[in-house]
Formats: structure tokens, C-alpha cells, sequence
């Protein structure tokens, strides 16, 4: 049988508020194929990202808009163009996932020479995210900010290229993604030591689970200047 040819009836409708577009696609074929439907949403004057100074700066909160309904919930974890739009531009190369038990602390981790801006959330449970400024001669030098991630919430930290990070399960299986602006190079891999008492993290914890390679870290005061990425000025 042959089939005719692919038609499209396009129908724009937009709610008295203006808030909303809704774009209603017919696609047939004549005479005889089957005939479907497509729906596609789009909106105006909605906020889907906001964006939260932290106490360290570069370092954001970010929330993304959540839609709820009966049936669960959606939300659009990263879009470049909307995060262009609040500042962050980075091109994200690497996705991660991982999961930790409750009181599992991972960190602080950073690349020397291929340095990693990261945007990071939990798909399960909470996590306390910290990022630390080690860049040399920063005047932020060795201070620190945190957020609280949780599923429940679908909050971000965005933390930018040149930043220590190290987080730490505080609920069970916690699934932890994030997006690295760099491939992760093991070669270039350095840290500091978690519990370095002249930074100060309040963690909560005195006995987390880690890594030999994690309680292996010198504090930061140790760490020769050669070892630490250099603070560009804007």
C-alpha cells in the first residue's frame, strides 16, 4: 500500500494569563495511515532555576522549578541555556553517580590540571555538600561553604573550577549525581584532609566511614604551593 505524504495542523493556544503556550501538533497521512497527535508545553514568567548566594562566592544554591501532580513529580535537572542565563556557563563533559551509605564521607577531592567546575545533587536521601576555596591567593583562601541536598527538595550546588569538594551521606543509600566540566584525570588528582582542624567544617561527625586514600590528606596548610590551583581575577 502506498502511503501519502506527512502533514502537520499546528494549533497555538494561550491561557488568559498569559503564562502559559500550549502548541497542539496533528500529523496525518492520506488517506489510509494512522493518524497521531502530539502535545508540546512551553511557558513564560516562570522561574525554573533559582539561584541562592552561598557565604563563599561563586559558590550557589541552586533550586530548580519542581512540577508535582497526583502521579509523582518532574523537573528538569540542568539546561544549558537557563543556567547560561544565571551566570553558569560552563560546559559540563562527565556525569557521576554514586552511592553511599549513611555516614560515608567522600572528599575533599580536586584536580590540579584539569580543574572540574561541578553542579551536584542527590537523586535519594540528604547529603551535606561542602566546597572549599583553595585556590592560591584567593582572598577566600581555606573558608568554606555547605549545603544541605536533599531528594525531597531537588536542590543543587554549583561549585566552580579551582574548588576542594567533599560531601557526606547523612541518610541511607544516598544516590549522588553530578556533572564535571573536566574528564576525571587520576594523574591530577590531589585533596585535602577532611577533618583539617584550621578549616573547620562542622560535619557533625567525628568517626565517618572513608577512604584509606581520603584519611591519607595533609591539611591544607601542608600542601606546597605548586600543588594548589592559582586564583584568577576577574
Amino acid at each position: 500500500m502506498r502511503t501519502g505524504t506527512l502533514r502537520c495542523t499546528r494549533l497555538l493556544i494561550q491561557d488568559k494569563n498569559r503564562n502559559n503556550v500550549f502548541l497542539i501538533q496533528y500529523f496525518h497521512r492520506h488517506p489510509l495511515a494512522n493518524e497521531f497527535i502530539h502535545f508540546s508545553f512551553a511557558s513564560k514568567g516562570i522561574e525554573f532555576v533559582e539561584k541562592i548566594e552561598t557565604a563563599l562566592s561563586g559558590v550557589l544554591e541552586l533550586r530548580p522549578k519542581v512540577f508535582r501532580d497526583a502521579r509523582g513529580s518532574f523537573v528538569e535537572t540542568y539546561h544549558r541555556d537557563r543556567y547560561v542565563e544565571i551566570g553558569i556557563r560552563d560546559l559540563f563533559v562527565q556525569d557521576n553517580h554514586s552511592r553511599s551509605a549513611k555516614s560515608t564521607l567522600r572528599g575533599f577531592h580536586y584536580q590540579l590540571n584539569r580543574p572540574q567546575a561541578k553542579l551536584c545533587w542527590v537523586a535519594e536521601g540528604e547529603a551535606l555538600d561542602v566546597a572549599l576555596d583553595i585556590r592560591a591567593g584567593s582572598p577566600h583562601f581555606g573558608r568554606w561553604a555547605s549545603v544541605r541536598l536533599s531528594a525531597a527538595e531537588q536542590n543543587q550546588i554549583y561549585i566552580p573550577a579551582g574548588f576542594a569538594h567533599a560531601f557526606l551521606a547523612l541518610t541511607d543509600n544516598v544516590q549522588f549525581l553530578y556533572k564535571c566540566s573536566e574528564f576525571y584525570d587520576q594523574k591530577s588528582e590531589h585533596g585535602v584532609l577532611w577533618s583539617d582542624p584550621a578549616i573547620g567544617v562542622k560535619w557533625g561527625i567525628e568517626t565517618p566511614i572513608i577512604s584509606d586514600k581520603d584519611a591519607r590528606f595533609s591539611p591544607l596548610a601542608d600542601l606546597p604551593r605548586e600543588f594548589l590551583p592559582p586564583y584568577e581575577s576577574k
